[in-house]
Parts: C-alpha cells; sequence; structure tokens
C-alpha cells in the first residue's frame, strides 16, 4: 500500500513509503517542490538577455519557462540549481549565487 505523496511526513511509517529511484506514476514531478534542495540559485538579469533561449532546453528540471517565444523568472519552487544554464549562456544573463 502506496501513501499519497503529498501526505508523507516525519511520522509516516516506512512500510507505507515506496522504493527510491521508482516512477510508479507519469507526471508526478510537478507535484514536489524539488528547489528546497537547492544550495547554490541560478539570478536572470533580463537586461542582458539576448533571449536567445539556450538556457531552457538544457534545463534538466524545465524550471526557465517560456512565453510567446520570451523566457521568464526561474521556476524557483522545482530548480536544483545545477548551473547549467549559466554554463549555456553566452551574454552572461545568468549568474551563481549562494544559498536560496
Amino acid at each position: 500500500m502506496r501513501t499519497d505523496v503529498s501526505k508523507i511526513n516525519e511520522s509516516t511509517p516506512c512500510e507505507q513509503l515506496t522504493e527510491g529511484l521508482h516512477m510508479y506514476a507519469s507526471a508526478t514531478s510537478k507535484t514536489f517542490n524539488t528547489g528546497e534542495w537547492r544550495t547554490n540559485t541560478p539570478v536572470f538579469n533580463a537586461e542582458k538577455c539576448k533571449q536567445c533561449l539556450l538556457c531552457a532546453p538544457v534545463c534538466p528540471d524545465s524550471a526557465i519557462p517560456i512565453k510567446d517565444s520570451k523566457r521568464g523568472e526561474f521556476d524557483y519552487d522545482h530548480c536544483k540549481g545545477c548551473g547549467i544554464c549559466v554554463k549555456a549562456c553566452p551574454f552572461g544573463a545568468l549568474e551563481m549565487r549562494e544559498g536560496q
């Protein structure tokens, strides 16, 4: 018997938890706010951004929203702070800062 993930907390018995690294349903990643794992945070400088959109496809967490062919602010609820987007930006519009 699996427990609804939104109801898992420090009191949940281990018998009701699923094993790690197993997916039991598709499209569940949006229900987890994994951004709280972040130790470094990417910061977006709109003045330097040329809207090349090279940062968005490399983001493993889809934390860079694109609307009307323009990137928006980071989705910090899901960004884990890996910094791949910073390395992909040729214009220096992204930088990493320590902390959340």
